[in-house]
Parts: structure tokens; sequence; C-alpha cells
């Protein structure tokens, strides 16, 4: 089970980034057609999260229309419709609101003191306290870990977006541009100010739906410290692609590697047995195509689907040297060096003791597994 769902933003802004006008009614952005994608995307996901302040000001039921779709996901063992869930630090909620009542399963995250409030003002809906404040990183845990969400589609409001992506917990952005303008700074915009992470997004995805344009967006920079980013996870599964692109062997594992600059760049990947070098390992492939003394190296992250290694026959520098040598600082990877080849094998130890941060993503095990299974019990 992934520690975290993939965390889906989806939203529709005027050409000038806002959500909605001051108006009493609610600014319809978009048309039909594109209604009926979010309607194909909703039904797609195992759980649709709102911000309190989008039940206070819209009232939304967030359901999936289609009957076909409903079907669809019932024939598929699922719920006719998504979990539906909010995040509320005050525990302020309307009992009377359509989110509360329609649909299939609810959910709210809140605060202690938020818990405390609904025990007095009941909603019909599961209470999950989170503490004394709202933690993002242990809502997604609880969704994926207790409700078993794999796919989370977040649609607002402003201040959700915001807070995720700053976190770096937001692995797509769904955006669809309407044209016209709001011009009011009082109106809800998408995106407020703060901290993001450094870099460019990746376009996945370009598509005219009627007189808007949907664009889609992943997250490139890592993360920083041992807490990971959704970045991290698109870099460590391409690491993991690259594993199964590996010349097969009997007396070594097949692993990628891929090495990324802070702000999101990808300076090298690089596979085991690349070339048509028989011994060469994934990591020593990639950091062999970056220059020696490339100041970007120092904030750089190295992925790799199993740990670099710490002893060797082939060569005189095992991986883990290589990345110390090179003036990496930050390591993902994806499992552990089994006694397969090496006893006691504990590249991850001999980095963190050299003071470089490793994250193992257990979740990508099996998948790094996969092209090495004929060497495995």
């Amino acid at each position: 089970m992934p520690s975290y769902p993939y965390v889906l933003l989806s939203a529709a802004v005027s050409l000038d980034g806002y959500l909605d006008d001051t108006t009493p009614e609610r600014l319809l952005l978009s048309g039909p057609a594109d209604f009926d994608r979010v309607d194909e995307v909703r039904a797609s996901a195992d759980a649709i999260l709102v911000g309190a302040g989008t039940i206070r000001a819209d009232n939304p039921r967030l359901l999936v229309n289609s009957a076909e779709r409903r079907a669809a996901r019932v024939a598929s063992g699922r719920p006719a419709y998504p979990l539906k869930v909010t995040v509320s630090a005050s525990g302020e909620l309307d009992p009377a609101a359509g989110f509360w009542h329609t649909g299939g399963e609810k959910i709210v995250y809140t605060t202690d003191e938020g818990a405390r409030r609904l025990r007095r003002t009941p909603v019909a809906a599961d209470v999950v306290a989170l503490g004394p404040e709202l933690d993002w990183r242990a809502l997604l845990a609880h969704l994926a870990r207790v409700r078993g969400v794999g796919r989370l589609m977040v649609e607002g409001g402003g201040t959700v977006h915001t807070q995720l992506l700053r976190q770096g917990l937001a692995d797509e952005i769904q955006l669809v541009l309407a044209p016209l303008f709001v011009g009011d700074p009082t109106a809800p915009r998408l995106f407020g100010p703060g901290g993001y992470q450094d870099g460019r997004l990746r376009l996945v995805e370009t598509r005219r739906i009627e007189d808007v344009v949907l664009m889609r967006y992943e997250p490139t920079a890592p993360g920083t410290g041992p807490l990971p980013a959704a970045a991290d996870r698109h870099w460590l599964a391409l690491a993991c692609e690259l594993a199964e692109r590996c010349p097969p062997s009997g007396t070594a594992f097949s692993v990628g590697a891929v090495v990324v600059a802070a702000d999101g760049t990808e300076l090298a990947r690089g596979h085991s047995r690349e070339g048509g070098d028989p011994v060469v390992h994934a990591e020593e492939a990639a950091l062999a195509k970056i220059a020696p003394g490339d100041p970007r190296l120092a904030a750089a992250t190295v992925y790799s689907s199993l740990e670099p290694c710490t002893r060797r026959a082939s060569r005189p520098a095992p991986c883990a040297r290589l990345i110390l040598d090179a003036g990496v600082r930050r390591v993902v990877t994806a499992w552990r060096e089994p006694d397969t080849f090496v006893t006691g094998a504990d590249g991850s130890g001999v980095l963190a003791r050299e003071g470089v941060e490793v994250l193992v993503l257990p979740e990508y095990e099996d998948r790094a597994k996969a092209p090495n299974a004929h060497l495995l019990p």
C-alpha cells in the first residue's frame, strides 16, 4: 500500500487566475463538455476532497453524475460514488449542507478542538481528529492506509490547493483556462502567496475542450530533507522503469538511476549494463554523464531502484563512494540490497553516516524487484 494516495488537483480559472467572482451566483468557467470530463475524472477517483470553505461557499454535491460510470464502478467492485472528504480546522460545518446528504460515504478531517465541536453539532460523516493542528501528511496517510484510497481528486478551494502544492504533496495539476476575465482583487484566486518548491512543472498534456483549454502538469523538483515529495515518487518510478530496460543477467541486479537537480532538471540517467558494458552499475552510468564538479550536484538527488552498492569486485569504487565523491547529499531508493551477492550490504547506512539524506520508499519495492525476480528466492 502506498504511503499516500496519488493527489490530483483539479480547478478551472479565468485568464487572470480567479476561481470565481464575488456575485452571489457561482461563476461557470467551463461548459458541458468539460463538466463531463470532470465527471469522468471523479469516476476514476477513490475519493474527492474539498475544503470547508468550498462547502460553505458553493454547497457542492460532488457526485458522479453519469449512471454508466457509476455502474462501471460497481462492476469493478467499488462503490457507486467515491468517498467524499472535507477538511475543517474549526469543525464549524453546516449539518444541512448538500455535501452530507448525497452520494456515498463521507469523512471530515479536523483538529482535536474541531472534533469536540462536531460532537456537539454532528454532521453525517465520520470524523477523524488529526491532533492540535491539521496535518496534511497525516491526513493522506490515513486515507491511504485506513480507507484504502489510492487516487484522491482535490477540487478546491484555493487554500487547499496552495497548501498541498507548497508541501510538495500534489502529484498532478489539471487546470482548465477559461476565456474570460474577473478583474476583482477581492475574488478568490487559485493559488495564494507563499514558499513553493523551486523549478518548473512538466507539461504532460494540453487539450482544447470547446472554448477552454485543459493543461495537465506534474511537479519535477525533488523534496528536501527526510520527507518525500510527490516529485520524488515520479523520479523513483522512472528509475524503476529504467531497471526494466537492463539486459538480463544471472550474476547482477538490474537497476535504474536518475540524477535530478534541485530545480527538477534531469541531469542524467543510467541503468545496469548500459551501452554493452557488462559490469557498469546504474548510478555509475548516470554520474559518468555529468561533468565532475558540476555545481548542481551538491543540491541534487540520486534516485536508484536499488540502494547504492558498497562493495563490488568489478570496479574499484562502489556506487555509494561515487555518490559521495560527486558531492550529492540526497538519495531516494526503493529497495534495500538483499544478501544475494553481498552479505550485509548497507549502502543506505554508509551514505547516512557520511551525512547523506537517504529515503527508502517501500511502496516501489515490488516494482524494483520485478526485473530481478529470477535472482530472488
